[in-house]
Protein backbone atom coordinates (compact mmCIF):
# COMPACT_ATOMS: atom_id res chain seq x y z
CA UNK A 1 0.00 0.00 0.00
CA UNK A 2 1.61 3.18 -1.14
CA UNK A 3 1.34 6.53 -2.84
CA UNK A 4 2.15 7.12 -6.50
CA UNK A 5 2.68 10.34 -8.42
CA UNK A 6 4.00 11.50 -11.75
CA UNK A 7 4.53 14.26 -14.29
CA UNK A 8 4.71 13.35 -17.97
CA UNK A 9 5.42 15.85 -20.75
CA UNK A 10 7.08 19.18 -21.26
CA UNK A 11 6.34 20.34 -17.71
CA UNK A 12 8.28 17.56 -16.01
CA UNK A 13 10.14 18.95 -13.04
CA UNK A 14 12.17 17.19 -10.33
CA UNK A 15 11.50 19.84 -7.68
CA UNK A 16 7.77 19.62 -8.29
CA UNK A 17 7.87 15.84 -8.13
CA UNK A 18 9.75 16.00 -4.82
CA UNK A 19 6.98 18.19 -3.45
CA UNK A 20 4.34 15.69 -4.60
CA UNK A 21 6.22 12.83 -2.96
CA UNK A 22 6.48 14.79 0.28
CA UNK A 23 2.74 15.55 0.34
CA UNK A 24 1.94 11.83 0.13
CA UNK A 25 4.49 10.65 2.67
CA UNK A 26 1.78 9.39 5.05
CA UNK A 27 0.77 6.84 2.40
CA UNK A 28 4.22 5.28 2.43
CA UNK A 29 6.37 6.14 5.44
CA UNK A 30 8.97 3.39 4.88
CA UNK A 31 10.78 4.80 1.83
CA UNK A 32 10.37 7.14 -1.11
CA UNK A 33 11.88 7.17 -4.57
CA UNK A 34 11.83 9.02 -7.85
CA UNK A 35 12.57 8.55 -11.52
CA UNK A 36 13.34 11.67 -13.57
CA UNK A 37 14.42 11.19 -17.16
CA UNK A 38 13.47 12.08 -20.74
CA UNK A 39 10.25 13.97 -20.10
CA UNK A 40 8.97 11.69 -17.37
CA UNK A 41 8.89 11.98 -13.59
CA UNK A 42 7.60 9.12 -11.45
CA UNK A 43 7.36 9.26 -7.66
CA UNK A 44 6.63 6.66 -5.02
CA UNK A 45 5.97 6.47 -1.28
CA UNK A 46 6.29 2.94 0.06
CA UNK A 47 4.49 1.18 2.86
CA UNK A 48 6.36 -2.12 2.99
CA UNK A 49 4.00 -5.10 3.22
CA UNK A 50 5.38 -7.83 0.93
CA UNK A 51 9.16 -8.28 0.52
CA UNK A 52 10.41 -5.72 3.01
CA UNK A 53 13.85 -5.47 1.38
CA UNK A 54 15.18 -2.34 -0.29
CA UNK A 55 15.34 -4.29 -3.56
CA UNK A 56 11.54 -4.00 -3.78
CA UNK A 57 11.53 -0.20 -3.46
CA UNK A 58 9.98 1.85 -6.25
CA UNK A 59 10.04 3.23 -8.91
CA UNK A 60 10.85 -0.31 -10.02
CA UNK A 61 12.64 -1.23 -13.27
CA UNK A 62 12.34 -4.38 -15.33
CA UNK A 63 15.55 -6.27 -16.15
CA UNK A 64 16.05 -4.29 -19.39
CA UNK A 65 15.26 -0.95 -17.68
CA UNK A 66 12.84 -0.14 -20.49
CA UNK A 67 9.77 -0.27 -18.23
CA UNK A 68 9.42 1.58 -14.93
CA UNK A 69 6.46 1.03 -12.60
CA UNK A 70 4.97 2.82 -9.62
CA UNK A 71 2.31 0.75 -7.91
CA UNK A 72 -0.16 1.23 -5.07
CA UNK A 73 -1.96 -1.81 -3.70
CA UNK A 74 -1.55 -5.56 -3.52
CA UNK A 75 -1.79 -8.37 -6.06
CA UNK A 76 -3.07 -11.16 -3.84
CA UNK A 77 -2.54 -13.95 -6.37
CA UNK A 78 1.02 -12.87 -7.19
CA UNK A 79 2.50 -16.24 -6.26
CA UNK A 80 0.22 -18.05 -8.70
CA UNK A 81 1.01 -15.55 -11.45
CA UNK A 82 4.71 -15.80 -10.71
CA UNK A 83 4.62 -19.52 -11.45
CA UNK A 84 3.15 -18.77 -14.91
CA UNK A 85 5.80 -16.23 -15.87
CA UNK A 86 9.15 -17.05 -17.41
CA UNK A 87 11.05 -14.15 -15.95
CA UNK A 88 14.32 -13.66 -14.09
CA UNK A 89 12.87 -12.38 -10.82
CA UNK A 90 15.24 -10.53 -8.50
CA UNK A 91 12.78 -9.88 -5.62
CA UNK A 92 9.93 -11.62 -3.82
CA UNK A 93 7.59 -8.67 -4.36
CA UNK A 94 4.21 -8.54 -6.05
CA UNK A 95 5.38 -5.33 -7.76
CA UNK A 96 7.87 -7.24 -9.88
CA UNK A 97 5.25 -9.88 -10.71
CA UNK A 98 2.85 -7.15 -11.84
CA UNK A 99 5.47 -5.57 -14.08
CA UNK A 100 6.47 -8.94 -15.55
CA UNK A 101 2.79 -9.74 -16.19
CA UNK A 102 2.35 -6.49 -18.09
CA UNK A 103 5.49 -7.12 -20.16
CA UNK A 104 4.23 -10.60 -21.11
CA UNK A 105 0.50 -10.05 -21.54
CA UNK A 106 0.12 -6.29 -22.02
CA UNK A 107 -3.29 -4.87 -21.06
CA UNK A 108 -4.70 -8.39 -20.84
CA UNK A 109 -2.74 -8.89 -17.62
CA UNK A 110 -5.45 -6.90 -15.84
CA UNK A 111 -7.93 -9.77 -16.18
CA UNK A 112 -5.47 -12.11 -14.46
CA UNK A 113 -5.04 -9.92 -11.39
CA UNK A 114 -6.87 -10.59 -8.15
CA UNK A 115 -6.13 -7.57 -6.04
CA UNK A 116 -6.56 -3.90 -5.29
CA UNK A 117 -4.37 -1.65 -7.37
CA UNK A 118 -3.64 1.57 -9.13
CA UNK A 119 -0.38 1.65 -11.03
CA UNK A 120 1.44 3.48 -13.80
CA UNK A 121 4.07 2.03 -16.13
CA UNK A 122 6.34 4.24 -18.20
CA UNK A 123 7.68 2.80 -21.45
CA UNK A 124 10.94 4.71 -21.82
CA UNK A 125 11.39 3.50 -25.42
CA UNK A 126 7.93 4.32 -26.78
CA UNK A 127 7.55 7.34 -24.45
CA UNK A 128 4.14 6.11 -23.38
CA UNK A 129 2.42 5.89 -19.98
CA UNK A 130 -0.01 3.11 -19.14
CA UNK A 131 -2.09 3.32 -15.95
CA UNK A 132 -4.94 1.24 -14.53
CA UNK A 133 -7.22 0.77 -11.53
CA UNK A 134 -8.66 -2.39 -10.03
CA UNK A 135 -12.17 -3.60 -10.82
CA UNK A 136 -14.01 -1.79 -8.03
CA UNK A 137 -11.63 1.15 -7.59
CA UNK A 138 -10.31 0.21 -4.15
CA UNK A 139 -7.10 2.16 -4.81
CA UNK A 140 -7.30 5.74 -6.16
CA UNK A 141 -5.81 7.47 -9.18
CA UNK A 142 -6.35 11.18 -9.89
CA UNK A 143 -5.05 13.16 -12.84
CA UNK A 144 -4.86 16.58 -14.47
CA UNK A 145 -3.99 17.39 -18.08
CA UNK A 146 -2.71 20.90 -18.73
CA UNK A 147 -1.37 22.02 -22.11
CA UNK A 148 1.42 19.52 -22.82
CA UNK A 149 1.75 17.96 -19.37
CA UNK A 150 -0.05 15.10 -17.64
CA UNK A 151 -0.02 14.91 -13.84
CA UNK A 152 -1.24 11.96 -11.75
CA UNK A 153 -1.29 11.09 -8.04
CA UNK A 154 -2.96 8.99 -5.37
CA UNK A 155 -4.52 12.03 -3.71
CA UNK A 156 -6.12 15.26 -4.85
CA UNK A 157 -4.06 17.47 -2.56
CA UNK A 158 -0.95 16.21 -4.35
CA UNK A 159 -2.17 17.69 -7.62
CA UNK A 160 -2.98 20.96 -5.88
CA UNK A 161 0.59 20.94 -4.54
CA UNK A 162 1.78 20.42 -8.11
CA UNK A 163 0.19 23.70 -9.10
CA UNK A 164 -3.37 22.82 -10.08
CA UNK A 165 -5.55 25.65 -8.77
CA UNK A 166 -7.78 24.62 -5.86
CA UNK A 167 -11.21 25.65 -7.08
CA UNK A 168 -14.48 23.83 -6.35
CA UNK A 169 -16.28 21.89 -9.05
CA UNK A 170 -19.54 23.74 -8.51
CA UNK A 171 -21.79 21.23 -10.30
CA UNK A 172 -20.55 18.35 -8.16
CA UNK A 173 -20.94 20.35 -4.94
CA UNK A 174 -24.43 21.48 -5.96
CA UNK A 175 -25.51 17.90 -6.72
CA UNK A 176 -24.06 16.79 -3.38
CA UNK A 177 -26.18 19.30 -1.46
CA UNK A 178 -29.37 18.74 -3.46
CA UNK A 179 -29.24 15.00 -4.14
CA UNK A 180 -26.49 13.62 -1.90
CA UNK A 181 -24.45 12.61 -4.94
CA UNK A 182 -20.68 12.32 -4.58
CA UNK A 183 -20.16 12.71 -8.32
CA UNK A 184 -19.84 10.22 -11.15
CA UNK A 185 -16.89 7.78 -11.22
CA UNK A 186 -14.71 10.12 -13.31
CA UNK A 187 -15.51 13.28 -11.33
CA UNK A 188 -14.14 14.95 -8.22
CA UNK A 189 -15.28 17.89 -6.10
CA UNK A 190 -12.44 19.98 -7.54
CA UNK A 191 -12.23 21.75 -10.86
CA UNK A 192 -9.88 20.28 -13.51
CA UNK A 193 -9.05 17.23 -11.39
CA UNK A 194 -10.42 13.93 -12.63
CA UNK A 195 -10.28 10.37 -11.40
CA UNK A 196 -9.72 7.29 -13.47
CA UNK A 197 -12.81 5.16 -12.75
CA UNK A 198 -12.40 1.72 -11.24
CA UNK A 199 -12.07 -1.01 -13.86
CA UNK A 200 -10.56 1.38 -16.44
CA UNK A 201 -7.12 1.84 -17.97
CA UNK A 202 -5.50 4.98 -19.33
CA UNK A 203 -2.78 5.65 -21.88
CA UNK A 204 -0.95 8.93 -22.33
CA UNK A 205 1.12 9.32 -25.49
CA UNK A 206 1.94 12.31 -27.71
CA UNK A 207 -0.02 14.55 -25.34
CA UNK A 208 -3.19 12.52 -25.90
CA UNK A 209 -5.20 10.67 -23.25
CA UNK A 210 -7.03 7.46 -24.09
CA UNK A 211 -9.27 5.79 -21.50
CA UNK A 212 -11.07 2.47 -21.83
CA UNK A 213 -13.13 0.26 -19.57
CA UNK A 214 -11.41 -3.10 -19.08
CA UNK A 215 -13.72 -4.66 -16.49
CA UNK A 216 -17.22 -4.89 -17.95
CA UNK A 217 -19.20 -6.31 -15.06
CA UNK A 218 -22.39 -6.73 -17.07
CA UNK A 219 -20.58 -9.02 -19.48
CA UNK A 220 -18.90 -11.00 -16.72
CA UNK A 221 -22.29 -11.69 -15.14
CA UNK A 222 -23.45 -13.41 -18.32
CA UNK A 223 -21.07 -16.27 -17.51
CA UNK A 224 -23.36 -17.18 -14.61
CA UNK A 225 -26.61 -17.47 -16.59
CA UNK A 226 -26.97 -21.21 -15.99
CA UNK A 227 -28.85 -21.57 -12.71
CA UNK A 228 -27.27 -23.82 -10.08
CA UNK A 229 -28.97 -25.38 -7.10
CA UNK A 230 -29.09 -23.45 -3.84
CA UNK A 231 -26.78 -25.95 -2.15
CA UNK A 232 -24.30 -25.89 -5.05
CA UNK A 233 -24.06 -22.09 -4.93
CA UNK A 234 -23.74 -22.16 -1.15
CA UNK A 235 -20.87 -24.64 -1.36
CA UNK A 236 -19.09 -22.73 -4.14
CA UNK A 237 -19.47 -19.38 -2.37
CA UNK A 238 -18.18 -20.79 0.92
CA UNK A 239 -15.09 -22.20 -0.79
CA UNK A 240 -14.40 -18.90 -2.54
CA UNK A 241 -14.88 -16.98 0.70
CA UNK A 242 -12.28 -19.11 2.44
CA UNK A 243 -9.88 -18.66 -0.46
CA UNK A 244 -10.41 -14.91 -0.65
CA UNK A 245 -9.60 -14.43 3.04
CA UNK A 246 -6.63 -16.79 2.82
CA UNK A 247 -5.19 -14.79 -0.09
CA UNK A 248 -5.53 -11.57 1.87
CA UNK A 249 -3.45 -12.94 4.69
CA UNK A 250 -0.38 -12.91 2.44
CA UNK A 251 1.80 -10.37 4.18
CA UNK A 252 5.25 -9.97 5.65
CA UNK A 253 3.89 -7.76 8.44
CA UNK A 254 1.24 -8.41 11.14
CA UNK A 255 -2.42 -8.62 10.08
CA UNK A 256 -5.56 -7.78 12.09
CA UNK A 257 -9.22 -7.20 11.29
CA UNK A 258 -12.06 -4.80 12.05
CA UNK A 259 -15.34 -5.96 13.55
CA UNK A 260 -18.75 -4.49 14.25
CA UNK A 261 -21.86 -6.23 15.50
CA UNK A 262 -23.23 -6.97 12.05
CA UNK A 263 -23.51 -10.06 9.89
CA UNK A 264 -20.63 -9.09 7.60
CA UNK A 265 -18.20 -8.80 10.48
CA UNK A 266 -19.55 -12.07 11.83
CA UNK A 267 -18.70 -13.74 8.53
CA UNK A 268 -15.21 -12.26 8.56
CA UNK A 269 -14.61 -13.31 12.15
CA UNK A 270 -15.85 -16.85 11.54
CA UNK A 271 -13.77 -17.45 8.42
CA UNK A 272 -10.60 -15.84 9.75
CA UNK A 273 -10.73 -18.32 12.59
CA UNK A 274 -11.14 -21.25 10.21
CA UNK A 275 -7.73 -20.56 8.71
CA UNK A 276 -5.64 -22.00 11.53
CA UNK A 277 -4.51 -21.44 15.08
CA UNK A 278 -1.91 -18.81 14.21
CA UNK A 279 -4.64 -16.62 12.71
CA UNK A 280 -7.09 -17.12 15.56
CA UNK A 281 -4.79 -15.11 17.80
CA UNK A 282 -4.71 -11.97 15.65
CA UNK A 283 -6.11 -8.69 16.94
CA UNK A 284 -9.69 -7.67 16.31
CA UNK A 285 -10.49 -3.94 16.43
CA UNK A 286 -13.78 -2.13 17.06
CA UNK A 287 -14.87 1.35 18.07
CA UNK A 288 -17.45 2.57 20.58
CA UNK A 289 -18.73 5.91 21.93
CA UNK A 290 -20.07 4.95 25.38
CA UNK A 291 -23.63 5.44 24.13
CA UNK A 292 -25.66 2.25 24.54
CA UNK A 293 -28.21 3.38 21.96
CA UNK A 294 -25.63 3.06 19.20
CA UNK A 295 -22.63 1.08 20.37
CA UNK A 296 -22.29 -2.38 18.89
CA UNK A 297 -19.83 -3.44 21.57
CA UNK A 298 -22.19 -5.96 23.25
CA UNK A 299 -22.65 -7.84 19.95
CA UNK A 300 -18.94 -7.65 19.18
CA UNK A 301 -18.03 -9.01 22.61
CA UNK A 302 -20.53 -11.85 22.18
CA UNK A 303 -18.91 -12.75 18.85
CA UNK A 304 -15.38 -12.53 20.19
CA UNK A 305 -16.28 -14.68 23.20
CA UNK A 306 -16.69 -17.57 20.77
CA UNK A 307 -13.33 -17.18 19.05
CA UNK A 308 -11.20 -15.64 21.83
CA UNK A 309 -9.41 -13.19 19.53
CA UNK A 310 -7.72 -10.32 21.38
CA UNK A 311 -10.20 -7.42 21.13
CA UNK A 312 -8.92 -3.84 20.93
CA UNK A 313 -11.65 -1.35 21.82
CA UNK A 314 -11.22 2.22 20.55
CA UNK A 315 -13.25 5.04 22.10
CA UNK A 316 -14.46 8.16 20.26
CA UNK A 317 -15.50 11.04 22.51
CA UNK A 318 -17.38 14.20 21.57
CA UNK A 319 -14.54 16.41 22.81
CA UNK A 320 -12.23 14.91 20.16
CA UNK A 321 -14.46 15.55 17.17
CA UNK A 322 -13.50 19.13 16.31
CA UNK A 323 -9.75 18.54 16.06
CA UNK A 324 -10.08 15.06 14.63
CA UNK A 325 -12.47 16.33 11.93
CA UNK A 326 -9.92 18.97 10.93
CA UNK A 327 -7.22 16.32 10.63
CA UNK A 328 -9.30 13.82 8.67
CA UNK A 329 -10.61 16.58 6.37
CA UNK A 330 -7.05 17.42 5.43
CA UNK A 331 -6.48 13.81 4.34
CA UNK A 332 -9.86 13.11 2.75
CA UNK A 333 -9.81 16.09 0.30
CA UNK A 334 -13.53 15.53 -0.42
CA UNK A 335 -16.70 15.13 1.68
CA UNK A 336 -16.87 12.00 3.82
CA UNK A 337 -19.36 10.16 5.98
CA UNK A 338 -19.43 11.97 9.30
CA UNK A 339 -18.67 10.77 12.82
CA UNK A 340 -18.60 7.04 11.95
CA UNK A 341 -15.67 7.79 9.63
CA UNK A 342 -13.90 9.65 12.44
CA UNK A 343 -14.48 6.77 14.84
CA UNK A 344 -13.28 4.27 12.25
CA UNK A 345 -10.12 6.31 11.68
CA UNK A 346 -9.11 5.79 15.30
CA UNK A 347 -8.96 2.05 14.69
CA UNK A 348 -6.14 2.53 12.18
CA UNK A 349 -4.30 4.83 14.54
CA UNK A 350 -4.50 2.16 17.25
CA UNK A 351 -3.45 -0.61 14.85
CA UNK A 352 -0.37 1.36 13.77
CA UNK A 353 0.54 1.89 17.44
CA UNK A 354 0.21 -1.88 17.95
CA UNK A 355 2.45 -2.61 14.97
CA UNK A 356 -0.45 -4.12 13.01
CA UNK A 357 -0.03 -2.69 9.51
CA UNK A 358 -2.69 -4.67 7.61
CA UNK A 359 -6.37 -4.77 8.55
CA UNK A 360 -9.25 -6.66 6.94
CA UNK A 361 -12.85 -5.46 7.02
CA UNK A 362 -16.26 -6.59 5.79
CA UNK A 363 -17.14 -4.10 3.05
CA UNK A 364 -19.21 -5.34 0.12
CA UNK A 365 -21.65 -7.97 1.39
CA UNK A 366 -24.78 -5.79 1.35
CA UNK A 367 -24.28 -4.85 -2.27
CA UNK A 368 -23.72 -8.38 -3.54
CA UNK A 369 -26.37 -10.10 -1.38
CA UNK A 370 -29.04 -7.34 -1.42
CA UNK A 371 -28.73 -6.45 2.24
CA UNK A 372 -30.02 -2.86 2.36
CA UNK A 373 -33.61 -2.17 3.42
CA UNK A 374 -34.37 -0.11 0.34
CA UNK A 375 -33.76 -3.14 -1.87
CA UNK A 376 -37.07 -4.51 -0.60
CA UNK A 377 -38.87 -1.41 0.68
CA UNK A 378 -38.12 0.57 -2.50
CA UNK A 379 -37.73 3.86 -0.64
CA UNK A 380 -34.98 5.00 -3.00
CA UNK A 381 -33.01 6.62 -0.17
CA UNK A 382 -29.35 5.68 0.18
CA UNK A 383 -29.37 6.56 3.88
CA UNK A 384 -30.95 3.97 6.15
CA UNK A 385 -32.84 4.71 9.34
CA UNK A 386 -34.32 8.08 8.31
CA UNK A 387 -37.87 9.01 7.33
CA UNK A 388 -37.56 12.56 6.02
CA UNK A 389 -35.21 13.51 3.19
CA UNK A 390 -31.66 13.96 4.57
CA UNK A 391 -31.06 16.90 2.20
CA UNK A 392 -32.09 20.54 2.70
CA UNK A 393 -32.43 22.18 -0.70
CA UNK A 394 -34.15 25.18 0.91
CA UNK A 395 -30.89 26.44 2.46
CA UNK A 396 -29.26 26.83 -0.96
CA UNK A 397 -29.28 29.85 -3.23
CA UNK A 398 -31.01 29.71 -6.61
CA UNK A 399 -27.54 29.99 -8.16
CA UNK A 400 -26.40 26.69 -6.65
CA UNK A 401 -29.71 24.87 -7.11
CA UNK A 402 -29.63 25.65 -10.83
CA UNK A 403 -26.22 23.99 -11.08
CA UNK A 404 -27.37 20.75 -9.47
CA UNK A 405 -27.86 17.74 -11.72
CA UNK A 406 -29.78 14.72 -10.56
CA UNK A 407 -27.57 11.70 -11.16
CA UNK A 408 -28.78 9.19 -13.74
CA UNK A 409 -27.27 5.77 -13.33
CA UNK A 410 -27.09 3.02 -15.98
CA UNK A 411 -29.61 0.19 -15.79
CA UNK A 412 -27.97 -2.64 -17.70
CA UNK A 413 -30.21 -5.38 -16.29
CA UNK A 414 -33.90 -6.15 -16.78
CA UNK A 415 -34.34 -6.75 -13.05
CA UNK A 416 -34.82 -3.65 -10.86
CA UNK A 417 -33.07 -5.23 -7.87
CA UNK A 418 -29.98 -6.01 -9.95
CA UNK A 419 -29.89 -2.43 -11.21
CA UNK A 420 -29.98 -1.12 -7.63
CA UNK A 421 -27.18 -3.47 -6.65
CA UNK A 422 -25.21 -2.43 -9.74
CA UNK A 423 -25.67 1.24 -8.88
CA UNK A 424 -24.43 0.70 -5.34
CA UNK A 425 -21.40 -1.32 -6.46
CA UNK A 426 -20.12 1.08 -9.08
CA UNK A 427 -21.70 4.51 -8.51
CA UNK A 428 -22.80 5.12 -4.91
CA UNK A 429 -22.24 3.00 -1.81
CA UNK A 430 -19.03 1.14 -2.60
CA UNK A 431 -17.11 3.97 -4.35
CA UNK A 432 -17.69 6.42 -1.51
CA UNK A 433 -16.97 3.88 1.25
CA UNK A 434 -13.75 2.81 -0.48
CA UNK A 435 -12.61 6.42 -0.76
CA UNK A 436 -13.39 7.20 2.88
CA UNK A 437 -11.62 4.06 4.03
CA UNK A 438 -8.55 4.38 1.81
CA UNK A 439 -7.87 7.86 3.16
CA UNK A 440 -8.33 7.05 6.84
CA UNK A 441 -6.21 3.90 6.65
CA UNK A 442 -3.45 5.70 4.77
CA UNK A 443 -3.59 8.64 7.19
CA UNK A 444 -1.87 6.35 9.67
CA UNK A 445 0.27 4.38 7.22
CA UNK A 446 -1.79 1.20 7.41
CA UNK A 447 -3.25 -1.04 4.73
CA UNK A 448 -6.93 -1.97 4.51
CA UNK A 449 -7.97 -5.10 2.60
CA UNK A 450 -11.51 -5.96 1.50
CA UNK A 451 -11.86 -9.77 1.19
CA UNK A 452 -15.58 -9.61 0.38
CA UNK A 453 -14.86 -7.47 -2.68
CA UNK A 454 -12.97 -10.29 -4.34
CA UNK A 455 -14.48 -10.08 -7.83
CA UNK A 456 -15.21 -13.83 -7.83
CA UNK A 457 -17.44 -13.48 -4.77
CA UNK A 458 -19.21 -10.39 -6.05
CA UNK A 459 -19.96 -11.88 -9.45
CA UNK A 460 -21.21 -15.18 -8.02
CA UNK A 461 -23.50 -13.62 -5.38
CA UNK A 462 -24.77 -10.82 -7.64
CA UNK A 463 -25.80 -13.26 -10.37
CA UNK A 464 -27.99 -15.41 -8.13
CA UNK A 465 -31.81 -15.29 -8.28
CA UNK A 466 -33.61 -13.16 -5.73
CA UNK A 467 -34.84 -16.20 -3.78
CA UNK A 468 -31.20 -17.04 -2.97
CA UNK A 469 -30.65 -13.53 -1.62
CA UNK A 470 -33.94 -12.86 0.16
CA UNK A 471 -35.79 -15.81 1.69
CA UNK A 472 -39.03 -15.49 3.66
CA UNK A 473 -38.34 -11.77 3.97
CA UNK A 474 -34.84 -12.32 5.39
CA UNK A 475 -32.14 -10.48 3.44
CA UNK A 476 -28.69 -11.97 2.74
CA UNK A 477 -30.31 -15.31 3.56
CA UNK A 478 -27.67 -17.57 2.02
CA UNK A 479 -24.86 -15.69 3.75
CA UNK A 480 -26.72 -15.98 7.07
CA UNK A 481 -27.02 -19.73 6.59
CA UNK A 482 -23.31 -20.02 5.85
CA UNK A 483 -22.31 -18.01 8.93
CA UNK A 484 -24.79 -19.83 11.21
CA UNK A 485 -22.74 -22.99 10.74
CA UNK A 486 -19.88 -21.32 12.62
CA UNK A 487 -21.55 -18.78 14.94
CA UNK A 488 -24.80 -18.65 16.90
CA UNK A 489 -28.15 -17.80 15.27
CA UNK A 490 -28.44 -14.72 17.51
CA UNK A 491 -25.39 -13.34 15.68
CA UNK A 492 -26.05 -14.73 12.20
CA UNK A 493 -29.67 -13.54 12.14
CA UNK A 494 -29.25 -10.24 13.98
CA UNK A 495 -31.03 -7.32 12.25
CA UNK A 496 -29.02 -4.69 10.42
CA UNK A 497 -28.20 -1.64 12.55
CA UNK A 498 -27.56 1.39 10.27
CA UNK A 499 -26.59 3.96 12.92
CA UNK A 500 -23.20 3.66 14.58
CA UNK A 501 -22.55 6.87 16.51
CA UNK A 502 -24.57 9.49 18.42
CA UNK A 503 -23.87 12.02 15.65
CA UNK A 504 -27.39 13.43 15.85
CA UNK A 505 -27.21 13.96 19.62
CA UNK A 506 -23.68 15.36 19.67
CA UNK A 507 -24.45 17.86 16.91
CA UNK A 508 -27.39 19.04 19.03
CA UNK A 509 -25.58 19.29 22.34
CA UNK A 510 -21.86 18.68 22.89
CA UNK A 511 -20.90 20.00 19.44
CA UNK A 512 -23.44 22.81 19.19
CA UNK A 513 -20.84 25.58 19.48
CA UNK A 514 -18.70 23.86 16.88
CA UNK A 515 -21.63 23.72 14.43
CA UNK A 516 -22.51 27.39 14.96
CA UNK A 517 -18.88 28.32 14.36
CA UNK A 518 -18.89 26.50 11.01
CA UNK A 519 -22.21 28.09 9.99
CA UNK A 520 -20.91 31.55 10.87
CA UNK A 521 -17.76 30.84 8.88
CA UNK A 522 -19.91 30.04 5.83
CA UNK A 523 -21.81 33.29 6.26
CA UNK A 524 -18.58 35.29 6.12
CA UNK A 525 -16.85 33.22 3.45
CA UNK A 526 -16.55 33.71 -0.32
CA UNK A 527 -19.14 30.94 -0.68
CA UNK A 528 -21.91 32.77 1.18
CA UNK A 529 -23.69 33.30 -2.17
CA UNK A 530 -24.17 29.53 -2.42
CA UNK A 531 -26.56 29.61 0.53
CA UNK A 532 -29.63 31.30 1.92
CA UNK A 533 -27.95 32.06 5.24
CA UNK A 534 -31.22 32.86 7.02
CA UNK A 535 -32.70 29.50 6.04
CA UNK A 536 -29.45 27.76 6.96
CA UNK A 537 -29.65 29.12 10.50
CA UNK A 538 -33.37 28.36 10.75
CA UNK A 539 -32.75 24.76 9.74
CA UNK A 540 -30.12 24.33 12.42
CA UNK A 541 -32.43 25.87 15.02
CA UNK A 542 -35.14 23.44 13.95
CA UNK A 543 -32.64 20.63 14.33
CA UNK A 544 -31.85 21.80 17.87
CA UNK A 545 -35.59 21.95 18.64
CA UNK A 546 -36.13 18.32 17.66
CA UNK A 547 -36.37 18.11 13.86
CA UNK A 548 -33.39 15.79 13.84
CA UNK A 549 -34.53 12.58 12.18
CA UNK A 550 -31.40 13.02 10.06
CA UNK A 551 -28.19 14.87 10.81
CA UNK A 552 -26.61 14.36 7.40
CA UNK A 553 -27.42 17.90 6.20
CA UNK A 554 -25.70 19.38 9.26
CA UNK A 555 -22.61 17.30 8.54
CA UNK A 556 -22.69 18.44 4.89
CA UNK A 557 -22.35 22.08 5.96
CA UNK A 558 -19.54 21.35 8.42
CA UNK A 559 -17.68 19.21 5.92
CA UNK A 560 -18.06 21.78 3.15
CA UNK A 561 -16.78 24.66 5.22
CA UNK A 562 -13.76 22.78 6.56
CA UNK A 563 -12.76 21.61 3.07
CA UNK A 564 -13.08 25.05 1.53
CA UNK A 565 -11.26 27.15 4.13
Amino acid sequence: MCGISGIIGSGFNRDLLSKMIEIQQHRGPDSSGEYVRDGACLGHNRLSIIDLSEAANQPFFDTTERYIIVFNGEIYNYLELKSELEYNFKTNSDTEVLLAAYIKWGKDCLHKLNGMFSFAIWDSTEKKLFAARDRFGVKPLYYHHSEETFYFASEIKTLHAAGVQKAPNEKVWASYFVYGSYGMPNETFWKDIHQLPGGHWLEFENNQIKIEKWYVFEEEIKKYQKKKSYDAVKSEYTALLKDSIELRFRSDVPVGFNVSGGLDSSALLAFVNLLGKEKSNINAYTFFTNDKRYDELPWVEEMISLTKNPLKRVLLQAKEVKELAKKINSYQDEPYGGLPTLAYSKIFQKAREDGVLVLLDGQGMDEQWAGYDYYVKKTGSLIQGVNRSPFRKNVLSDYLINLAEKPAYPKPFEDDLLNLQFRDLFYTKIPRALRFNDRISMTYGTELREPFLDYRLVELAFSQPIEYKIKAGVQKSMLREIVSEYLSDSISYAPKRPLQTPQREWLCKELKDFVWQEINDIEHSKFANWFDIKSLKQEYNSFLEGDNDSSFHIWQWINFNMLNK
